[in-house]
């Protein structure tokens, strides 16, 4: 069985996860693979205790263990899992297609997930006495002016990003339930409102949903 390693604890408001680390739950459950899940407590990641190091040498979450094999890195570990079963394949066959959902992932991770997304996710991780407001706003106009506009011209009416779900919407998932736990409006772009809305309908979905507590989630079954 493989394990996956990530952040995840439980608020008033909800079970708050990594956002790396829910893609890798994304990918598990969408190609049906049993797995099991150990917390990470985040002061450990934040200090990059020898122990985090050990399993990821950048000190972050996610990683898993597969047997003898530890992996890390979001992308690289959905790859694989893609790859380890052949059930609804999440890259398309030819090249180009292919092409297309990885740099769109790519700009998934390192346009959102690593750039507006944490500052109004990490607050929320807080007490609310102690989140930076003004930082939250930055994150969230980013989001307003960079991110939306590009999603509501890349969707162009299909249901996904690259027409079937794919791991370009990976990322998504992960923003879907960041802005779910904000409240942060985007009826301002109807499509990305609905793109957002349908992937919280996805089955998988329910393993990163804040309304399903930890316990709920740490497993496949």
């Amino acid at each position: 069985m493989i394990t996956l390693y990530t952040m995840e604890r439980e608020y008033p408001y909800g079970a708050l996860r990594s956002t790396n680390g829910s893609k890798v739950k994304v990918v598990l459950a969408e190609k049906g693979l049993d797995f099991q899940t150990q917390t990470v407590r985040p002061g450990d990641v934040w200090k990059k205790l020898p122990e985090v190091l050990a399993k990821h040498p950048l000190g972050k979450v996610p990683w898993i263990d597969d047997g003898d094999l530890t992996l890390y890195d979001s992308t690289v570990i959905n790859e694989y899992l893609n790859e380890k079963s052949a059930a609804n394949p999440l890259l398309p066959l030819d090249l180009q297609s292919r092409s297309k959902v990885r740099a769109l992932e790519n700009y998934g991770d390192e346009g959102v997930l690593a750039k507006f997304l944490p500052m109004i996710w990490m607050p929320w991780w807080s007490p609310p006495e102690q989140r930076d407001e003004t930082a939250m706003q930055k994150g969230r106009d980013g989001l307003m002016t960079q991110v939306l506009p590009f999603l509501q011209t890349t969707l162009d009416a299909q249901d996904y990003l690259c027409g079937d779900f794919s791991l370009a919407d990976v990322p998504m998932m992960a923003v879907a339930m960041v802005l779910q736990v904000d409240g942060m409006s985007v009826a301002e772009f109807p499509m990305v409102e609905a793109y957002l809305e349908r992937l919280r309908q996805r089955p998988s979905y329910r393993l990163i949903d804040p309304k399903t507590p930890v316990d709920d989630a740490l497993t496949s079954s």
